[in-house]
């Protein structure tokens, strides 16, 4: 077996070039097996690069196991909470951040991961530029938040890679329980610096009061939802702007799809597709696109365990679907007029 080439990316990536002209993209260890010979690593800067990133791994393992949940900021919370709850979607008491905050959320609560609705209850400096991205763009999806164990461990093994964060910050939040009584969700949050992320808001969140986030009663829906499934990015250069999530997961990789470049971001996690302008208004359409903010994350894909469960609840809800999706993929998607700002596919799987 003849070896890809191997060559020094950016950012601490190794870029393999398989033989048809394939390029992958690496952030971490890589492994050929069954190679007659090892690619060649005698150019200075494939040594450089390898010998940093052995210096990076040892000390700290990257953290970033993959996306814990996504958010979509709004103007109107209850609004959207009743337009998810249409699609089948069973939603979460409303919870109130802390008055410096001014936030209130909704949660859509999956096995492993979870997507919040998020909305301005109280004007405060501290969600300022979150009353200016509504003002500019209006309701999206703003946000992926990372899955990590402790949020400080994970800011001083990300400055170990290169990789810019903000301080953590910690909060609670009141959470209504079944029987009347009321618990409480803590969190350890530190967001990646803007000049780290190609698109969208990225942070990592520390849970811990798990138990008061995945609550069994919430975790039901009638549309048979079960889990995120894929994030869809939109931008000029979509191959560098792939490699750019992926070097923010321990577990990242970039391989070209049909249309795109596609990052895998860890076990049992959502990946992120990142497309052109002109491919994602073909693969949903123009309209659709424009109705999304060009600053957030264009659509979601929602992994369902019964396609035709899905499509049920959704014609319960009077829920305008459009069906197939692109690669010949079964399954349909809902336009962001019906969403709060967010093209929403939905799949079995």
């Amino acid at each position: 077996m003849i070896c890809p080439e191997l060559v020094a990316g950016g950012k601490g990536f190794l870029q393999i070039h398989f033989a048809g002209g394939q390029v992958g993209h690496h952030f971490g260890r890589v492994v050929l097996a069954g190679c007659d010979s090892w690619p060649n690593t005698r150019s200075a800067s494939v040594r450089l690069h390898l010998r940093n990133r052995k210096r990076k791994e040892n000390p700290m393992a990257h953290p970033v196991k993959g996306v814990d949940h996504l958010f979509l900021l709004t103007a109107d919370l209850d609004g959207s909470a009743a337009k998810w709850r249409r699609m089948g979607f069973t939603i979460s008491p409303c919870g109130t951040h802390s008055p410096a905050k001014g936030t209130a959320n909704y949660t859509i609560i999956f096995e492993r991961d979870y997507f919040e609705l998020l909305g301005i209850v109280a004007e405060t400096s501290m969600n300022q530029h979150q009353r200016e991205m509504i003002a500019r763009d209006g309701d999206g999806l703003r946000a992926i938040a990372c899955r990590i164990d402790d949020a400080r461990v994970a800011r001083d093994a990300l400055a170990e890679f290169g990789i810019a964060t903000a301080p953590v910050a910690e909060f609670a939040r009141p959470l209504p329980l079944p029987d009347g009584s009321t618990g409480e969700a803590a969190f350890a949050t530190a967001h990646f610096a803007k000049e780290e992320v190609p698109a969208g808001i990225m942070f990592m969140c520390q849970h811990k009061t798990r138990d008061m986030v995945w609550r069994p009663e919430l975790q039901s829906h009638a549309n048979g939802a079960r889990a995120l499934g894929t994030i869809f990015a939109v931008s000029d250069d979509p191959e560098q702007a792939a490699a750019g999530y992926a070097r923010l997961f321990a577990a990242g990789q970039v391989l070209p799809s049909e249309d795109g470049y596609l990052v895998s971001t860890g076990s049992d996690s959502a990946s992120i597709l990142c497309l052109r302008p002109e491919a994602a208004a073909a693969r949903w359409s123009p309209e659709a696109l424009a109705g999304t903010p060009p600053s957030a994350f264009a659509a979601l894909r929602i992994l369902v365990r019964d396609l035709a469960g899905a499509r049920a609840a959704l014609a319960s809800g009077g829920v305008p679907v459009t069906e197939g999706l692109a690669g010949g993929v079964e399954g349909l998607w809902v336009a962001p007029s019906e969403t709060s700002g967010v093209i929403l596919e939905f799949a079995e799987a």
